[in-house]
């Protein structure tokens, strides 16, 4: 048997070792990417909101409490927001300013996300090419264990 024909059981263990990494890695960047798409969701959300508080004219809206349940509630400052900034801070801000930073949040929220996807891609892309050279490894050891069993 020529050594073209041998394998490496440290290659084919460090193979595995960046599947298995990769692997995980990959899940917690689509993790990510549901977080980040989450929190897209909710900034458009509470956009839509502003902009249906300030076309009620009765000044009436409904305030979620927790559990699916809602209160109806009377809105004493339709112009005016709390947006939290970050870092566990928030400002008041008026219904423009606010639906503006949201808007400029849910921008960066997209830009991140697709910087992550590409991430997850590529990750991806790494992962299919040592699953081929595994799978390579296997099928050499394989015909060279087969070749053993015959002689």
């Amino acid at each position: 048997m020529n050594n073209v024909e041998q394998v490496d059981p440290r290659e084919i263990q460090s193979l595995q070792m960046y599947l298995n990494e990769y692997g995980q890695q990959i899940e917690i960047m689509t993790q990510q990417l549901g977080m980040i798409e989450q929190q897209r969701l909710e900034s458009t959300a509470a956009i839509e909101s502003i902009r249906a508080i300030q076309e009620n004219e009765d000044g009436i809206a409904l305030l979620p409490i927790g559990g699916g349940v809602f209160l109806r509630a009377k809105v004493l400052d339709a112009g005016h927001f709390l947006v939290n900034i970050g870092a566990d801070v928030s400002v008041e801000q008026a219904s423009a300013d606010a639906v503006e930073y949201l808007e400029d949040r849910i921008t960066e929220l997209e830009a991140l996300g697709k910087k992550v996807a590409g991430s997850i891609e590529q990750l991806q892309g790494q992962t299919t090419q040592i699953s081929r050279r595994l799978e390579a490894a296997y099928q050499v050891a394989r015909q060279a264990q087969a070749g053993q069993s015959r002689s």
